[in-house]
């Protein structure tokens, strides 16, 4: 087992890996606010006073802010940096020009979409970084070998199988098995397959199992209970690379919809959600494996960054999209007196959140466990 690195060297990564994703996902609000001819009064990666920034020549202020938990774009207009609308009718001539709340609302959805899409992207070009340089992991879905009672064995398979599904997706590479399978532990699930010329399917039970990694976490997967027959690594032009990136990242983002899906559901723990501290440590302890893994769950904290911001919780991007569509449908806006309540709510419940999470990454660290040591 690994040790856990110090806490310096963690808070250190944390950092290395949030002000990118953070500046690329403003940066896309920015630059289509830009082409549209919006005005940016400030640039900001962390909330709160401001430790270090400038003014340029169109008279944003970048800045950055001691709280490194995000960041924002606050556009000519704007009452807060979440673009809340401040009293848009006394603005200057010159200012409505360019107020973000003059602009039309596709113009304005546009401009709150391309946060998200910006991460989504990024995480395409790390992806497609590495299937060019170093190579992308392919294994044939075929079995290599059966486990003793696993549900492989249950279902009939055998060396030489080629998987074809399983739970209706498709699996091409041995890859998509354990990707579909692992999200899954005890689900029932459907698997067909190919022996020869045959092709056959049947219904099995996925069994589970809790692993540690090599810092000592555990968690729990789905298994099959196969093993391949061979992995190779294949690089890719970069012409192949970008649409296999793509392909990664619609993958990683339905298996985020998924689990998503199974915590509402109730049919996944609430307790696996991690918040910042989790993300602090895991950023930590794959930054000091290498810069392979470090750049790998960089892209893969993107991914979750894009998707987050799309949930239609008013305060994140998805909110303001909600707005602006049902805007756009009833052909006026809606109400600042509703949009601040809204707000408001959206607040109340990321705080909530952000304390749940909290609560949970101190749980994962064992520190309720020591409590109740120390109480008993």
């Amino acid at each position: 087992m690994l040790s856990q690195p110090p806490l310096w060297f963690i808070l250190l990564a944390f950092l290395a890996a949030l002000g990118p994703l953070v500046f690329f996902h403003e940066l896309g609000h920015y630059l289509v606010a830009r082409m549209f001819g919006v005005g940016a009064e400030s640039f900001s990666i962390g909330f709160g006073r401001e430790i270090a920034g400038w003014t340029d020549k169109r008279r944003t202020r970048w800045k950055v802010g001691w709280l490194p938990l995000g960041g924002y774009v606050k556009f000519v207009g704007d009452m807060s940096p979440v673009s809340m609308p401040g009293e848009v009718e006394d603005l200057a001539p010159d200012e409505r020009r360019i107020s973000f709340h003059h602009r039309p609302v596709w113009q304005r959805f546009l401009i709150v979409l391309a946060g998200p899409v910006a991460n989504f992207l990024l995480a395409i070009l790390i992806f497609a970084g590495f299937y060019t340089f170093y190579g992308k992991p392919e294994t044939a879905a075929v079995v290599g070998t059966v486990r003793e009672q696993s549900a492989a064995q249950r279902a009939g398979l055998e060396p030489g199988d080629r998987i074809l599904s399983i739970g209706g997706q498709a699996t091409a590479y041995f890859e998509d098995i354990q990707r579909v399978a692992s999200i899954r532990p005890g689900a029932p699930v459907e698997i067909a397959f190919q022996r020869g010329e045959r092709v056959s399917s049947a219904a099995v039970q996925l069994g589970t199992e809790t692993r540690t990694d090599e810092f000592g976490q555990r968690y729990t997967v789905g298994l099959l209970g196969i093993t391949p027959a061979g992995l190779t690594f294949t690089r890719l032009s970069p012409i192949e690379a970008v649409p296999a990136g793509a392909r990664t990242t619609l993958q990683v983002t339905r298996m985020i919809v998924e689990i998503t899906g199974q915590i509402v559901t109730g049919n996944r723990s609430a307790k696996e959600l991690g918040g910042p501290l989790r993300m602090a440590q895991i950023a930590g302890q794959r930054a000091s494996l290498g810069l392979f893994d470090f750049f790998y769950l960089l892209a893969l904290f993107s991914i979750n960054l894009g998707f987050i911001n799309l949930l239609p919780v008013p305060m994140l991007d998805g909110g303001h999209l909600a707005f602006y569509t049902i805007e756009a449908v009833r052909r006026r806006p809606v109400s600042l007196r509703a949009q601040e309540w809204a707000f408001r709510g959206g607040l109340a419940l990321l705080l909530a959140l952000l304390l749940f999470t909290t609560l949970n990454d101190l749980g994962s660290f064992g520190l309720w466990e020591r409590v109740g040591r120390l109480i008993g």
